[in-house]
């Protein structure tokens, strides 16, 4: 199991919002989108919450992998990619509905697990 390296998650914690989240459709076609309510479950789980995905959940559901893409508030710039969950129940899903929004949905977690982590070009992970 990948965990983020400590120097991106400390600069997760200074991350500016929105990010961004990318999927693939099953003929290889990227779907971006922004993001701002976002967590970290722990080293090695970022969870999106699905408040109002399409095309994303598709994706997801489809067995995409995915990427995030965050900046910092120092103008440092991350990628994570990984593999893609999505969870409907469970303590994943429970700890998005306790902070993401009253005001949005929660419909699931989409939780990106850490394979890759980058700088720039630089390979962290």
């Amino acid at each position: 199991m990948s965990v983020l390296p400590e120097k991106v998650s400390k600069a997760w914690d200074k991350k500016k919002v929105p990010i961004i989240f990318t999927t693939v459709d099953e003929d290889g076609v990227p779907n971006a989108i922004y993001a701002t309510c976002v967590n970290k479950f722990n080293e090695d789980t970022i969870v999106i919450a699905d408040n109002f995905f399409d095309k994303t959940r598709k994706n997801i559901l489809a067995e995409s992998k995915g990427s995030i893409l965050f900046i910092t508030d120092e103008d440092k710039a991350f990628q994570v990619k990984g593999a893609i969950e999505y969870h409907k129940e469970g303590d994943i899903f429970k700890d998005m509905k306790k902070w993401n929004p009253k005001q949005h949905p929660g419909h699931a977690a989409a939780v990106l697990k850490v394979e890759e982590v980058y700088s720039g070009s630089e390979k962290l992970l």
